[in-house]
């Protein structure tokens, strides 16, 4: 039986494009048109920036855990949010959650390994990127990570919450995304992570100077397979 996946929701883009990415490729598995059932629940955007900005990951946790017990109760089996940012709440909710969780990071740690990237850089918000979200869970794979300098860390935030999140996608970003993923390569990175779920919207694999691991999709692809064990 094809189990039914909740997608605990954040931002629009990002959550659009995983539920997408679900529906569509999960054909290849299923077959035309089909693919598992799928409930979202996402609170407005605002009410996690109000806590993500005073740095309250309780409350956080309190949103995300709302959403999974609105998915349960709806019928899913397990859970996935497709937001980088606040999986920092991930260890204060899911002792609570009523349903299990797929853990985005640990999903791109799984992929590292399989592709045997060693070195990985580390896209996102600057409240992701200073966590310990990636580097714990990379810990576990023997994978070590780096983020970029503060000036640059500071333009990538006002692209991703003035641009990104409000499905803007412009040359001009596209360019300076490039040139970051160029100086991650001259450090030594292998690969990159894409953190935040909306920068594969604007970041050409094809025109990339590194490997790029696409926390959106990869979480998607990871949603389906639990769902057809």
């Amino acid at each position: 039986m094809v189990k039914h996946i909740g997608i605990v929701a954040c931002s629009a883009e990002g959550a659009a494009l995983c539920y997408t990415t679900i529906c569509i490729e999960a054909q290849e598995k299923l077959f035309k048109y089909r693919h598992p059932e799928i409930t979202m629940h996402t609170p407005p955007l605002s009410d996690y920036m109000q806590y993500i900005w005073n740095g309250d990951w309780e409350k956080v946790a309190e949103l995300m855990l709302t959403s999974t017990e609105i998915v349960a109760k709806a019928g899913a089996d397990f859970a996935i949010c497709p937001d980088n940012t606040i999986h920092q709440a991930y260890n204060l909710m899911i002792s609570r959650s009523p349903i299990p969780w797929l853990n985005i990071a640990e999903v791109v740690g799984e992929e590292a390994k399989n592709k045997k990237f060693k070195h990985l850089g580390i896209l996102g918000t600057k409240y992701l990127v200073t966590s310990p979200v990636y580097p714990d869970a990379l810990k576990k794979f023997r994978i070590n990570c780096e983020i970029l300098q503060e000036r640059d860390q500071e333009k990538i935030d006002q692209i991703i919450f003035e641009e990104l999140v409000n499905g803007i996608f412009t040359e001009k970003s596209s360019i300076f995304f490039n040139k970051i993923l160029q100086k991650l390569k001259a450090n030594g990175c292998d690969a990159v992570v894409l953190g935040c779920t909306e920068i594969p919207l604007l970041v050409d694999p094809d025109n990339s100077p590194l490997p790029l691991l696409d926390s959106t999709r990869l979480l998607a692809r990871a949603a389906i397979k639990k769902a057809l064990e």
